[in-house]
């Protein structure tokens, strides 16, 4: 770590990574750490977050949790696998905190608005994050429909849309990806 100093291209070293761990440790107050989830795990509260989920972090942290996307493969420090022990050791209240806060000097920001008793969104993605470990290929495969789309995506879709409509319109061309 000291040789090459804190370089974004290089794998943080195991000191780097106990650091890190501790300053977010110590930035979560310990009221807000064993804070339970108030709001009840259900079939329509899983859903209505996996929906939040695809549409507001899966940018960063995928679909699945991986972090495997281009810009949680490529912010400092990388957007973890949600999927492992590292983010599913955590208090429901911590995790709460992650996303309601943000962290400081990373690429997570604050999410939550207004008072933390009043978020209920953010504890809704608490119960997701906890399902990421066994989510389903059909869950994955619905998220899809809530992903950002670019414009050139959106104007695409509506073409392809009133091709199969009946108008007069060539099919779209697949975008070439880089």
């Amino acid at each position: 770590m000291f040789s090459t100093g804190f370089s974004a291209k290089e794998e943080p070293g195991t000191l780097e990574i106990l650091m890190a761990r501790q300053a977010r440790h110590l930035a979560i107050p310990l009221s807000q750490r064993n804070e339970p989830n108030p709001i009840p795990a259900s079939p329509a509260i899983l859903k209505e977050a996996r929906q939040h989920f695809a549409d507001h972090c899966a940018t960063c942290h995928a679909n699945d949790g991986s972090g495997n996307t281009p810009i949680g493969k490529n912010v400092y420090p990388k957007a973890p696998d949600l999927r492992l022990a590292d983010t599913q050791s955590l208090s429901d209240g911590e995790l709460f905190f992650v996303i309601h806060n943000g962290i400081r000097f990373t690429g997570m920001p604050a999410w939550g608005k207004g008072k933390p008793e009043e978020d209920q969104d953010s504890w809704k993605l608490v119960h997701f994050l906890r399902r990421l470990p066994t989510i389903t290929a059909e869950e994955l495969e619905e998220m899809k429909r809530y992903n950002p789309k670019t414009e050139r995506e959106r104007e695409e879709e509506a073409a392809f849309e009133r091709f199969l409509g009946g108008e007069d319109v060539a099919p779209p061309a697949p975008a070439h990806h880089h």
